[in-house]
């Protein structure tokens, strides 16, 4: 049986192979320096794929899965991964500028110093994602309660921890909405994440380390103009 892939738009063959398996003829195509740009794999089963350095800017991935896959340095611009799964992959180093990945699952993946800006991720799941010196100008993603919001400046401003009984680390990010706190599951405006604490711990221990970080915050908050914060966030 020969699998093809073939260009979204053109329905050009790009690669094909004697085998039953997309995944295989996708990493070998891989492994031959194949470009894939604007590649069809809609829908595709690459889980645990080897996809290091792929060459895959525009190509459509909606629906895809790709738990665990490695795409580290691979190139993803413009490309569309809606829908996709992407739990416990590795995009380490990858550029997925511009990229749409409304609605992705990214549970648990590495995107150590890849470069999102611009790149849409509304509605997308990142519980347990690393996004340590990652890229994400003018990348949209949800609010707390579903509102849409862009990001300003290359990473958090601000980066504290380990704190409270969880031993979790707080980032602080600029958007077009204002001051918003990431810690552990949180993801809400500055104000919103002062009452969780106090109604979560009260006056313990772990209120106090809270509180110390807030005012940090607050102190460093008359900094962080969208173009302040491009600056600090170098």
């Amino acid at each position: 049986m020969k699998v093809e892939i073939k260009h979204r738009f053109s329905g050009a063959i790009l690669f094909a192979l004697e085998t039953e398996s997309m995944r295989l003829c996708v990493e070998a195509a891989v492994q031959s320096r194949v470009s894939l740009d604007y590649a069809s794999l809609v829908g595709a089963r690459l889980d645990g794929a080897s996809l290091v350095e792929a060459s895959l800017d525009g190509a459509s991935l909606d629906g895809a899965r790709l738990d665990g896959a490695s795409l580290v340095g691979a190139r993803l611009d413009g490309a569309s991964l809606v829908g996709a799964r992407l739990d416990g992959a590795s995009l380490v180093e990858a550029s997925l500028d511009g990229a749409s990945l409304d609605g992705a699952r990214l549970d648990g993946a590495s995107l150590v110093g890849a470069s999102l800006d611009g790149a849409s991720l509304v509605g997308a799941r990142l519980v347990g994602a690393s996004l340590v010196g990652a890229s994400l100008v003018g990348a949209s993603l949800d609010g707390p309660r579903g509102e849409k919001l862009t990001l300003v400046g290359l990473r958090p401003v601000l980066q504290l921890g380990p704190l409270g009984s969880r031993c979790a680390y707080l980032q602080v990010w600029l958007t077009d909405a204002g001051v918003y706190v990431r810690a552990g599951c949180f993801w809400d405006r500055l104000d919103a994440f002062r009452a969780a604490v106090t109604s979560t711990h009260g006056d313990g221990i772990h209120a106090q380390e809270y509180a110390a970080a807030i005012a940090l915050i607050e102190a460093h908050a008359r900094l962080w103009t969208p173009e302040a914060a491009a600056k600090v966030a170098v």
